[in-house]
């Protein structure tokens, strides 16, 4: 990939509008941290006017890739392809330093590997049931630097149950059979988060749709293209394919998974691509499509939405999620203020800019407690991560579902929702 297109950079009139969207703009008000001042660096850097240094590299990494400025920008600023097309140029013209270097392989020895993360369960069961998480916590987790105390500080509740979880290869469609989806099953989701695969699983048999879960799938290369890491994210993205064949619509259940599977098309450039992409749906856009079947039972619960960037801004998908839970009998939706703002996960942006995502966490947080709600509604993995770090951080509690759960917790007629 090569430098930004001069004609997407042009399309910015610098008119500001994209500026109270921007998480970082909000949080620090400096024009470099915005969108449009992002561009003029990229304008410069193009140009030549201006070298790749730390400080434009840093401003381009303080940027969350959030999307919100692309829904808020009247001239159409194709924003999203500017940023993920200027960080591969920067991993491939910047030398980071070293410590940059070895963090962020780490993250990416780790992360886009399924077996990996399974095996990183396992010592995490050891870590945890032991007691020396405990101990580690009072003791050496305090001396590390912010980035590796943030790694810990995200680790999510482990059970025997992420460890040993599979998901059957068919699942048959209840009554008459309506069609067959294929699942792409994730990295992070299918391995911390196994329940919401299988709940998955379970309303779309409810629904009539036969269920395949083409074996041996790995990442789909979201986290590694957001990332810059472009040659890494089209190799994963070639192997995934050539895993589904046979299903008249592929569904994913990640917010971000979903919006890069719906970009092959233009990453690839190739036919068999384009046909791919264009049958991904995710799992609350599919089913909002499709008549329902099964019967929806009571759940008396004040469920607040949290919108995932990459669901509302890059797939634009905002009134499905709500459709679907606001058809479950005694559930009462409630509306986050400043919906649009990033809760700052934002795929690695939380490992590697550990405090201007707490920042924006933190007012995430703020805004979710307000509503006063019994559930928090997110529909994407690293939402929920980052979401249920600060509410430990200060000693609260709030449970959190995959919309998929609530719903399938509702047609199967459970009393309540296995929360994380």
């Amino acid at each position: 990939m090569t430098a930004p297109e001069r004609e997407l950079i042009d399309d910015c009139v610098h008119c500001g509008f994209c500026l109270p969207h921007c998480p970082t703009y909000v949080s620090w008000g400096e024009e470099m941290d915005s969108p449009r001042g992002r561009i003029d660096l990229m304008r410069a850097v193009r140009t030549g006017a201006s070298p790749m240094t730390p400080t434009v590299v840093a401003h381009f990494d303080r940027c969350l890739g959030c999307m919100a400025c692309v829904t808020a920008c009247p001239s159409g600023v194709r924003y999203d392809i500017l940023i993920e097309e200027t960080r591969a140029m920067v991993e491939k013209t910047y030398r980071r330093g070293l410590y940059d270097r070895l963090h962020r392989a780490l993250i990416f020895s780790l992360f886009p590997y399924p077996r990996r993360l399974k095996a990183l369960v396992a010592l995490m069961l050891v870590y945890t049931w032991t007691g020396l998480r405990w101990l580690m916590r009072h003791t050496i987790v305090k001396l590390l630097p912010r980035r590796l105390r943030e790694m810990e500080e995200l680790q999510p509740r482990v059970t025997p149950h992420q460890l040993f979880a599979t998901l059957p290869e068919r699942t048959p469609a209840r009554g008459e059979k309506r069609m067959t989806v294929a699942l792409v099953a994730g990295c992070v989701q299918r391995v911390f988060y196994p329940g919401v695969n299988e709940a998955t699983i379970r309303v779309l048999s409810a629904e009539g749709c036969e269920v395949l879960v083409p074996r041996d799938q790995g990442c789909c290369g979201a986290l590694s293209m957001h990332a810059g890491r472009e040659h890494e994210s089209l190799e994963f993205a070639r192997e995934l394919m050539g895993k589904f064949e046979k299903a008249e619509a592929i569904v994913i259940n990640a917010a971000g998974c979903g919006s890069h599977l719906k970009d092959y098309g233009r990453l690839l450039k190739t036919g068999e691509a384009k046909a791919f992409s264009a049958k991904v749906r995710d799992v609350n856009e599919f089913l909002a499509a499709l008549p329902p079947r099964a019967e929806r039972k009571r759940l008396d619960l004040r469920i607040a939405m949290h919108d995932a960037c990459h669901l509302q801004h890059a797939q634009r998908i905002v009134a499905q999620p709500r459709e679907l839970l606001s058809a479950i009998p005694g559930v009462t939706l409630l509306e986050i203020p400043d919906a649009g703002q990033c809760c700052g996960s934002a795929g690695i942006y939380n490992l590697v800019q550990p405090e201007s995502a707490d920042q924006i966490g933190a007012r995430k947080v703020d805004n979710v407690l307000s509503t006063k709600p019994d559930l928090l509604a997110s529909a994407n993995p690293g939402c929920t991560l980052q979401i249920q770090k600060i509410l430990r951080e200060r000693g609260q509690r709030l449970p959190a579902a995959h919309p998929i759960e609530i719903l399938d917790a509702s047609i199967s007629g459970r009393s309540g929702v296995d929360d994380r």
